[in-house]
């Protein structure tokens, strides 16, 4: 029977030394009982309590951290399913460079690699690694490029050598980096065990099929290194959705040490379509890194928009700071707007104003990061509320224009935000954010002089 989080306190050293990256040591404990942490974080562990917790505090699936300062995490999981608490630790989307390739597209992808930005809904995204492959015969060229993608980028790299001797000569020249060496064999695997844990990386294992990776797993697992990613021995697109599936469930579900930890999938079909269909496989079951063998600008924003909307946690909308926002240089006579404070609203809203091409200011209520009907409905977007808001902020010494744009779909709402802003006149907008533009044209006149 699992152990509760004040059961397990009684075993820790109760010092609140906040070594183990929590505040207290009950803190720690409820980490420890919700599978979130390990023990060895603890550096005040007794005897007795490694014997009773063990193995047994681990996460199901452990979470592996990359990166220089360790910002880059992968796995950690402890649902199944996104809507039972939330996913934590998105899929990793990175670029690969053969040492074969010519310089100039080695330049062009080590730029990408380290400037692509998306934004989307105030997140920012961005690749997060940088695969390195060996083709050619020079070990240490190999060794060569990757210090420079390194350098280049400042990603954690992932690293791939038939040769396990080349790899060791490429680990060493990354030291620091916190990156993954991809061992090309069971065999290769046992001997680059060591290089992994001199240089302070980690080791992502193969084999010719599940039976043997998991077997390998548990043998290096064994050996106390355990900073490690699978990579299933999957043959097609059905095979790897339930290899992935399975994993994860005998992970959560069974507790199966061998089968809890993140995977690393190379995606090269040869074809962007099925590239994109692997890629989008990796996302939604469940994926560690996902390797993409070139950039296309709108695979990689269709990608990471999936995986944004994946990994947002459903029980909490995306929200913008509740306040008067500025869209593009208002001034006191510009048009007002208002909306809720949910991210999608929000950015929709503020960039059909500005395709309208005027400046004008945008309201944004505290709503809790819900939609306008939804707001609506549940009492958070009221004219009483809205009015309260422009009040309490000081908008209204602001602005010298007193017409208040509101959304079509709240039209009803209008005579008591009258009521409440004395002065002010209420514009119903339309329904629909696209319809702004027309309707400002057509129907918002410039304020009288």
């Amino acid at each position: 029977m699992a152990l509760t989080g004040l059961q397990i306190q009684k075993l820790l050293p109760g010092t609140n030394c906040k070594e183990c990256g929590s505040n207290t040591c009950l803190a720690f404990a409820m980490k420890l009982a919700g599978k979130k942490a390990e023990l060895a974080q603890c550096p005040y562990a007794s005897d007795e309590a490694k014997r009773i917790l063990g193995a047994a505090s681990e996460p199901p699936v452990r979470c592996v951290e990359l990166g220089p300062q360790r910002e880059l995490k992968l796995g950690g999981e402890v649902v199944l399913y996104r809507h039972e608490k939330t996913f934590v630790h998105q899929t990793a989307l990175g670029l690969n460079i053969h040492d074969t390739d010519a310089a100039e597209s080695i330049e062009a992808t080590l730029k990408t690699s380290a400037e692509y930005l998306l934004e989307r809904v105030g997140e920012k995204l961005r690749l997060d690694v940088v695969a390195v492959t060996q083709k050619g015969m020079d070990a240490r060229a190999f060794a060569e490029l990757a210090a420079t993608a390194a350098d280049r980028t400042k990603r954690p790299l992932v690293l791939r050598s038939p040769e396990a001797g080349a790899l060791a000569a490429a680990a060493a020249a990354v030291k620091g980096s916190r990156s993954v060496l991809c061992a090309p064999s069971p065999g290769a695997a046992r001997e680059l065990c060591r290089v992994a844990r001199e240089n302070d990386h980690a080791l992502a294992l193969t084999a010719p099929d599940l039976d043997q990776l998991v077997a390998l797993a548990g043998e290096i697992k064994a050996q106390g290194f355990n900073d490690l990613l699978l990579q299933f021995p999957a043959r097609s697109l059905a095979e790897q959705f339930q290899t992935g599936s399975i994993a994860r469930r005998a992970a959560l579900k069974y507790n199966f040490k061998p089968l809890g930890y993140p995977t690393l999938r190379f995606v090269e079909t040869g074809n962007l379509l099925d590239d994109t269909i692997e890629a989008t496989n990796e996302i939604t079951k469940y994926g560690g890194i996902c390797v993409l063998p070139s950039f296309d600008a709108a695979q990689m924003a269709s990608l990471m928009t999936l995986r944004l909307n994946i990994y947002t946690d459903p029980q909490k909308p995306i929200q913008v700071e509740p306040k008067a926002y500025a869209i593009g240089e208002p001034k006191t006579d510009s048009p007002v707007f208002v909306t809720t404070n949910f991210s999608l609203t929000y950015f929709i809203v503020s960039g059909e104003i500005e395709n309208c091409g005027i400046s004008a200011w945008l309201v944004v209520p505290e709503c809790e990061g819900m939609s306008v009907l939804t707001a609506w409905a549940a009492g958070k977007f009221s004219g009483a509320a809205i009015a309260k808001f422009i009040k309490a902020t000081n908008f209204e010494q602001q602005v010298s224009r007193r017409d208040l744009v509101i959304p079509g779909y709240v039209a009803q709402i209008s005579g008591e935000l009258e009521e409440n802003l004395p002065g002010w006149k209420v514009i119903v907008g339309p329904q629909e954010a696209a319809d702004l533009e027309s309707f400002v044209k057509n129907r918002l006149s410039p304020q009288p002089k």
